[in-house]
């Protein structure tokens, strides 16, 4: 894919780094002339010197063919712009935004960016996760709200235990992501079979969330 980053401190630099390692094209735009250098020295990718919200400069990064647009610069509303001006100028389909403030959560789903990624919120979903003991803990929503990611914890009553994925019949706009099986890591195949103490990552359609905590839990009497 090609990816567009704009803003280069460190979630930037790291996030630029970690794409080009998984062999996509890179583009960054910053500000800061000494970042734009350091990217330049230490990472395989374009680099674009100037304010990501002027249209100029993101099509100094060939902003038409990008694949996904990634605003992570330390201003929310840099960041809500950026978005709005590459999808509604340029025609990106897919923006993500680093959300500074979490209050602000809630304003850049309504104004239509893909994915807002607001770091408080995550932080909290992963402390909640680790402490709870509920079965089902839903990890992020996106796409303006009607998706979800979520965690389910498969029980000592749960009716997929021993069932193999492809067996699995999942409601609809659902799909396995992982399993979390003690230290390990496993991307469901067909062939998969699940075990007690799976921790299942899913993502889902909100309004079929509990149809699947039904199929993958058991309906609550």
């Amino acid at each position: 894919m090609y990816i567009v980053i704009v803003g280069a401190g460190r979630i930037g630099f790291n996030l630029a780094q970690k794409l080009i390692q998984d062999k996509h094209t890179v583009t960054v735009i910053e500000k800061d002339k000494s970042r734009c250098e350091g990217i330049s020295q230490n990472l395989d990718a374009m680099v674009v010197n100037g304010d990501g919200c002027e249209p100029r400069y993101l099509e100094d990064a060939e902003i038409g063919r990008a694949d996904v647009i990634a605003a992570v610069t330390a201003d929310d509303e840099d960041n809500l712009i950026i978005c709005q001006l590459a999808k509604e100028v340029f025609g990106v389909r897919r923006t993500v935004a680093r959300v500074n403030n979490p209050r602000n959560e809630h304003i850049f789903t309504e104004l239509g960016v893909d994915v807002p990624v607001n770091a408080t919120t995550i932080i909290a979903k992963i402390i909640e996760e680790e402490a709870s003991f509920e079965d089902f803990i839903n990890l992020m929503t996106f796409k303006r709200g009607k998706l979800a990611l979520v965690r389910v914890d498969l029980t000592n009553d749960s009716p997929v235990i021993d069932k193999y994925v492809k067996d699995v019949v999942l409601p609809e706009n659902s799909v396995l992501v992982s399993i979390v099986r003690g230290d390990n890591i496993i991307v469901p195949k067909g062939e998969t079979v699940l075990k007690r103490g799976d921790d299942i990552i899913a993502l889902t359609s909100i309004e079929n969330e509990q149809q699947l905590l039904d199929l993958l839990v058991g309906k609550v009497e």
